[in-house]
This record gives structure tokens, C-alpha cells and sequence, in this order.
């Protein structure tokens, strides 16, 4: 497909992502919608004169050609939305952006993606609360999303460099700079393994109105969304939010109810906007994650298995090929009455032989 007809449909003023998305359902593709004719473009329901009149102008060419010079002498890349490349996560999102700019050697379709987002004055508190979730998710082939904002967002993205974890920063603006300036050495490192993302072309200005829009990216490239600390208003809850419309699973650390910058996260979570947690391993049982399996799994398969009871051994078994199974599952499948089964179920997990999932669910780790 066309890289300058892809660009140039982003720059035609009132074509935001559901009309581009519209008027690539009704023609099939971009050069289809730039060959069609006045009649056809007004025939689409929902598109106004003044769009019709704007394609037509094809005064955007102009600043199509010169946003893809600029993206071919930095070797930035184009990430359009019917691209595998794309961010998967974020194209199933009803409003994602039809095309992105990214800088980095990071893939965006990581098998899991966390975004954490927080106030801009991040107490100490808070930088502790990054500093034990961080590097504790390492283990977990994690990618990092945030907003190289001051504060919590920064925080972040310098824990995954020094984690030497995957950190992605989306950016209100363009990739022509980078704002706040005092960010630009960590943005330089996480280029190396992760990278920059805008849905802006070069030129476009840190402007206020960018932001909220920027958030939804954030938002809806991750699992989850993870809310450290957070004032009443601001844009960490407008990104917990957009997470939630997503139907996306949200997290956050409660606080002090004096604390003005817990205040977010307390209503988030009063208002069952959020899941608490209180650490990493808070986080990990909720989204049901697996623990990384040992490398010699199968050398040391025996050696648990013959350390089991008899009754352990059967649960194991079951469960190992089941994958999964409720306590109620469970209990059927051996005929044991639930108490003595969660008597076992608890032994097992204490010992690290079980992960217990939300909804009384087990499976072997």
C-alpha cells in the first residue's frame, strides 16, 4: 500500500480514526477512497460536505510528502492500522489511531504489556512502590508502556532501562523532538530495547489538548493499567478510564487518605474502578500470569511428583491435564468433600506446587 497515500489521509482536516475507518469499510482501500469521485464520497452515511470537499482539495498532498521525506531521512516507521506490526492490543480499540510513527527495535506485540501511569509528583512513596513492581515483572517477559511525562511515567520507563526491560513512550507530539527535554538521555536509552510512539507527525507541538488523546494508546496497548499515585483529577485517571471503556483490567495502589497525590487511586478503587494491590505479587495473582517454569523442568518433574502425598498426586495429575479447574471441579472429579480438598489445595500452593487464580481456580505451576 501506498506510504504517502496512508499519510496523507491522516492529514485531511475532520478524517479522524472512526471516518477513516468508515471510509476504508465502504472503498476497500486508501487509493480507492482518493480515486473516487464527489457522488460516491457523499453517497457514505455519516460523512459530512465539508470532509467530501477536503479529499477532494487534495490540498493535504503537500504535507503528506513532506512528513514522508522527514520519516525516510530519520528511519522512523510507519505503523498502519492493517499492518501485523501494528499493536494488536490498541487495533481492537474502536478509536485507535489509523496510523502510528515508532522509533525503537521494540516489538509492540509483546506476550504480555503492562502501562503504568501516575501524578507528575511522585512522592517517595510512590518511587517505591515503582522500584518493587518493576524489576519484580521482569521475570515475566513484560513490556513497559507509559508517558515519559515528569514524575511516575519517567520513573518507570528509567527502572525497565536499568531492569533492561522492554519500556515503550507515547508521546503527545511528534518524533521530531522530545518534551519534556529533560527526558531526552532516558529516551535515547530506551531506544536501544524499547522505543518512541506518536500517533503525531513531526511538527505537531507538546500541546495540552494532545494529551488525553495520547492516553488512549497508552491504554489500549496494555493488559493492564496500572495506577500508582494519582490526585483527584488528572491524566492518570483519564487513562484508567479509557482503560476500563476498553473493558481492560485496571490496578492501583491505595494510600493515605490524607495524601493528596493517593486521593486518584482510593477512588479508583472505592469506586471499583480499579483492583488494589499492594505489590507485584498482588498484580501477578490477579492477572493470572504463570511463573516462569524452571529450565529443567522436566529433570525435576519426578523428583515433585514423588515428593507429593498420595491425595497431593492426584490433584496433580488432574490438573495437569485439565490445565485448570475450579475447586468445585476438582472435588467432583476425585468425590472428596471440599473441605478436605481445600485442606490440600492450600498445602499445595503454600508449597509452590499451585497457583491459585481468581474465581477459586487452580492450575500447576
Amino acid at each position: 500500500m501506498n506510504k504517502l497515500q496512508q499519510i496523507a489521509l491522516t492529514k485531511i482536516k475532520g478524517v479522524g480514526p472512526k471516518t477513516a475507518r468508515a471510509l476504508l469499510a465502504y472503498f476497500g482501500s486508501v487509493d480507492q477512497i482518493f480515486a473516487a469521485g464527489k457522488k460516491e464520497l457523499q453517497a457514505i452515511p455519516g460523512i459530512r460536505t465539508s470532509i467530501v470537499e477536503a479529499i477532494l482539495s487534495k490540498s493535504y498532498l503537500n504535507d503528506a510528502e513532506r512528513e514522508l521525506a522527514f520519516i525516510e531521512k530519520h528511519r522512523i516507521d510507519t505503523l498502519w492500522l492493517e499492518d501485523s506490526s501494528y499493536p494488536k492490543r490498541l487495533k481492537q480499540c474502536e478509536d485507535a489511531p489509523l496510523l502510528l510513527y515508532y522509533r525503537g527495535n521494540a516489538d509492540l506485540n509483546p506476550r504480555r504489556c503492562i502501562s503504568i501511569v501516575g501524578t507528575r509528583n511522585a512522592t517517595a512513596y510512590g518511587k517505591q512502590l515503582c522500584e518493587e513492581l518493576v524489576p519484580a515483572l521482569k521475570e515475566y517477559d513484560i513490556q513497559i508502556v507509559s508517558g515519559l511525562a515528569y514524575g511516575i511515567d519517567v520513573h518507570a520507563h528509567r527502572l525497565a532501562v536499568k531492569h533492561d526491560i522492554p519500556t515503550i513512550g507515547v508521546l503527545g507530539h511528534g518524533l521530531d523532538r522530545v518534551y519534556p527535554n529533560a527526558h531526552r538521555d532516558i529516551a535515547a536509552r530506551m531506544l536501544e530495547k524499547g522505543g518512541l510512539l506518536t500517533e503525531y507527525p513531526s511538527g505537531t507541538n507538546p500541546d495540552r489538548t494532545n494529551f488525553p488523546a495520547r492516553n488512549r494508546i497508552i491504554a489500549g496497548m496494555a493488559d493492564v493499567t496500572i495506577v500508582v499515585e494519582a490526585a483527584q483529577k488528572g491524566g492518570a485517571l483519564i487513562t484508567a478510564e479509557i482503560a476500563n471503556s476498553y473493558n481492560r483490567d485496571v490496578c492501583a495502589y491505595p494510600g493515605g487518605i490524607d495524601l493528596p497525590y493517593s486521593a486518584g487511586c482510593n477512588y479508583l478503587i472505592k469506586t471499583h474502578r480499579a483492583h488494589l494491590i499492594r505489590h507485584s505479587a498482588d498484580l501477578i495473582y490477579l492477572m493470572g500470569w504463570d511463573h516462569p517454569k524452571p529450565k529443567q523442568e522436566t529433570l525435576q518433574l519426578p523428583l515433585l511428583t514423588n515428593s507429593l502425598t498420595k491425595d497431593e498426586q492426584r490433584v496433580y495429575h488432574f490438573l495437569q491435564e485439565k490445565e485448570q479447574a475450579s475447586v468445585d471441579e476438582i472435588a467432583l472429579h476425585l468425590d472428596w468433600p471440599t473441605s478436605k480438598l481445600a485442606m490440600i489445595l492450600l498445602e499445595m500452593e503454600m508449597n509452590g506446587v499451585l497457583l491459585s487464580l481468581p474465581g477459586k481456580v487452580y492450575k500447576v505451576l
